[in-house]
């Protein structure tokens, strides 16, 4: 019997240390998943050619909305920008420092054209950028775990938000040629779904589920070695 209660002792041991770490995890350091990193990559990509843009506009726009929204729009990523650059040196993550092919393909359209042209490729291309990188905000706002990359995407919700409604308000948002929502399959739209369409990122399952797993077997196989034990003295 003394062999017995050992045993039952050790097994409680083995579930009780793992749950009090478990406890103390939020507190501690958090790991950035891939959806952690889309948004801080989006983001800075995002300023990269999108205050250039606007600078640009300030100048070469054709109507004097469109180079009030650019200036706007120019001076508004550049504070996102310092903001975004401060989330990554927090978190020790490198992000992008030049802009991709396609973006800088975009700055060197606009480069080409000026007057009405350019305000319509200006409207266009930015408002296009702006509605792609607004789920994967709300997306990753739900579901990360990091509170840097948290206070990041209330604030890039705040300006992708305002410089959204800035493009509208010159006339020129072609709304019919807007890419349509990603939403998830089956009419699901709770926030773990739509965190998975709009990011691609499954969440991990909870660690506290996985102790409850555990314990559940090792309760199981305990009651079976009890059983055994007393057929054997019987």
């Amino acid at each position: 019997m003394k062999r017995l209660f050992a045993v039952l002792a050790a097994v409680a041991a083995l579930v009780a240390v793992p749950a009090g770490a478990a406890a103390a995890a939020p507190g501690g350091p958090t790991q950035l998943n891939a959806a952690d990193m889309l948004l801080l990559n989006g983001v800075r990509q995002a300023g990269l050619w999108e205050i250039p843009a606007g600078q640009m506009a300030a100048t070469r726009g054709g109507s004097a909305q469109v180079r009030k929204v650019g200036a706007m729009i120019a001076d508004q990523h550049v504070e996102l920008d310092r903001l975004v650059v401060d989330a990554a040196n927090k978190l020790g993550t490198t992000i992008p420092a030049t802009p991709t092919a396609q973006q800088q393909g975009w700055l060197n359209e606009m480069q080409s054209n000026r007057g009405r042209q350019f305000d319509q490729i200006f409207v266009t291309r930015l408002r296009n950028a702006h509605g792609k990188i607004f789920p994967v905000i709300g997306a990753v706002r739900a579901a990360t775990r990091d509170p840097v990359v948290r206070k990041l995407a209330d604030d890039a919700n705040i300006f992708v938000m305002n410089h959204m409604k800035m493009l509208e308000s010159t006339g020129l948002v072609r709304y019919e040629m807007l890419a349509p929502a990603a939403l998830p399959a089956a009419q699901d739209t709770s926030g773990l779904a739509l965190a998975r369409a709009n990011t691609g990122v499954t969440p991990p399952v909870e660690p506290a589920i996985l102790w409850v797993i555990l314990a559940a077997m090792v309760a199981l196989g305990v009651g079976t070695g009890i059983r055994l034990y007393v057929r054997t003295r019987a």
